[in-house]
């Protein structure tokens, strides 16, 4: 299969080395099978420095460009503790990220141009390769009626169609930094294409498995 993995930017950020190769073999796990692709979001280093540069009369378009630059870092973390199974370059656009595309190795980049998050990277690269799943790694455990953090009778949404999440995903602030599972742009390109997608708790590795293969406990986003 081919695969495109949005790994939260604070899934990585703050982790040892050690933790962080564990996810680097997880990933290498799953590349002797399939195609992978993974696209690395800021986190919490992106959200600092935004809060920063907005306070300071940065544009939103200027705060998205901080956002790019942190989920670079990200990238060339994990590419470092891929080590040989990824390309030692990060793409610039989705045509260069599937030339550097082979079995076994690993293609990792961050964002791309200001008003994407790296979920909507990540859902207009999987339109690209035509990948068969795209996984969403996120610090959440899925799709909730609310933001779990603030109301504790948000509920988990185990199961939803392409329109549910679109709609839900609309309500969405787009500013910069903007902590979210699903942005209203990628929802939207998951809709159109159709694309079989799972939001899953990112902190799990087993969940990069899971969510490609089937048996995590995060939200399925399917056909209605």
């Amino acid at each position: 299969m081919i695969l495109v993995y949005s790994l939260g930017g604070s899934i990585l950020a703050g982790r040892d080395a050690k933790s962080l190769q564990e996810y680097a073999d997880a990933l290498k796990e799953l590349a002797k099978a399939h195609q992978i692709y993974v696209v690395v979001g800021g986190g919490r280093i992106a959200r600092e420095y935004i809060e920063k540069a907005r306070a300071l009369g940065a544009s939103e378009m200027f705060c998205d460009l901080i956002g790019i630059g942190a989920t670079k870092l990200n990238s060339a973390l994990l590419i470092a503790a891929l080590g040989r199974a990824a390309p030692q370059e990060i793409p610039e656009n989705y045509a260069q990220a599937a030339r550097l595309a082979c079995p076994g190795r690993i293609v990792v980049m961050g964002g791309v141009a200001p008003g994407q998050t790296t979920d909507a990277v990540a859902a207009l690269l999987a339109e690209y390769v035509g990948a068969n799943k795209l996984i969403i790694a996120t610090s959440v455990d899925g799709v909730y009626t609310a933001d779990p953090e603030k109301d504790p009778k948000a509920e988990k949404i185990t199961s939803m169609t392409h329109e549910e999440l679109s709609r839900m995903a609309a309500q969405t602030d787009m500013k910069a930094g903007s902590r979210s599972p699903v942005d209203p742009l990628a929802a939207k390109i998951i809709e159109r294409s159709r694309i079989s997608t799972a939001i899953v708790f990112g902190k799990n590795i087993e969940n990069l498995k899971k969510g490609a293969l089937g048996g995590h406990t995060g939200t399925e986003i399917r056909q209605g």
